[in-house]
């Protein structure tokens, strides 16, 4: 059975404790590693200006402590397997709602939910949605 990493770990630490509940779940079918969950205003806006994000700080669900978004990737990491990629999301998500927890993916921005006008694919990313932090 797969298991996180320490580096992994330690991200996923970052997360609400439903995120963690979830990847806790999953890393028991499915090998992938955390990257990253809270993120501080530094990094926020680095990410901003370097257009890996749409949001400067504090704006980000990854800004709140606990950060209520996490960047999951199945492990080993193939950044150019889109089709594995969401395979994979699906599983998290389905895995998510088998617990009552519902997630919001960052590959799925502009089928379901509006970032803005431009496309955007962050499909790393994985974030809580309920009814305190819909948007």
């Amino acid at each position: 059975m797969p298991k996180f990493g320490k580096k992994s770990r330690n991200a996923l630490e970052t997360c609400d404790e439903r995120l963690i509940k979830v990847f806790n779940e999953v890393i028991k079918t499915i090998d992938c590693s955390v990257l990253e969950g809270h993120r501080d205003q530094i990094k926020q806006n680095k990410y901003y200006k370097e257009g890996k994000t749409k949001l400067k700080y504090p704006a980000g669900r990854h800004n709140k402590y606990p950060s209520m978004a996490c960047d999951v990737v199945r492990y080993p990491v193939d950044w150019d397997d889109r089709e594995r990629t969401t395979l994979f999301a699906g599983f998290v998500l389905a895995t998510a709602k088998k617990m009552n927890i519902i997630l919001r993916w960052g590959g799925d921005w502009n089928r379901n939910w509006e970032v803005d006008d431009n496309k955007f694919d962050d499909f790393p990313h994985f974030e809580l949605v309920n009814h305190e932090d819909k948007g």
